[in-house]
């Protein structure tokens, strides 16, 4: 169930659990950046030497040039993702047409509640409204959880867009068609 509008919807997930989706603003940069840094680095995702994780914890930077999502209860960041058009420095993966997101993280407190879907399925919605023909994303086999999730909201391996960081991990590209 979804109440409010599109900039800062309420949806309930969970038993009961209401939850605003959002834009980040300013203000939420630090504790989305605590979050994906504890995700990622937390539970074994991102080496802590990496490079990588001074990119997870800017959040500003990314603000810049891509559209940050959050999920908060309570007043507390609960679940982020950060979306990228094509073309734009955060932009991986997309092709002209295709709306990427990245970097989804979720507490452990509200894991199996629904929160990364809400969050994906505002990426899907947007890339609707704003026509774009597909929503794409990487992830890496460390990242069981969010795998089913993908699976679940039908998102599909495309396997010859597969690649491997610097570090020689391999990344998975899934996709959804959005028409």
């Amino acid at each position: 169930m979804v109440l409010g509008d599109r900039d800062g919807a309420v949806v309930t997930v969970g038993e009961n659990t209401r939850v605003e989706i959002r834009d980040a603003t300013p203000a939420d940069y630090a504790a989305i950046g605590e979050l994906t840094v504890e995700v990622y680095v937390g539970e074994g995702h991102v080496d802590p030497q990496s490079l990588y994780v001074a990119e997870l914890a800017d959040t500003a930077a990314r603000a810049e040039s891509a559209q940050i999502l959050v999920a908060v209860h309570n007043g507390s960041i609960i679940g982020s993702l950060t979306v990228a058009r094509p073309g734009t420095p955060f932009a991986d993966i997309a092709h002209p047409g295709e709306l990427e997101f990245r970097m989804l993280a979720v507490s452990k407190q509200a894991r199996g509640l629904g929160v990364g879907s809400a969050l994906i399925r505002r990426v899907i919605d947007t890339a609707r409204a704003e026509s774009f023909d597909a929503v794409v994303l990487t992830t890496m086999p460390t990242m069981q959880d969010a795998r089913r999730l993908y699976d679940r909201l039908g998102f599909t391996h495309t396997p010859h867009r597969d690649w491997k960081t610097m570090a020689g991990t391999p990344l998975t590209v899934m996709r959804l068609a959005t028409s």
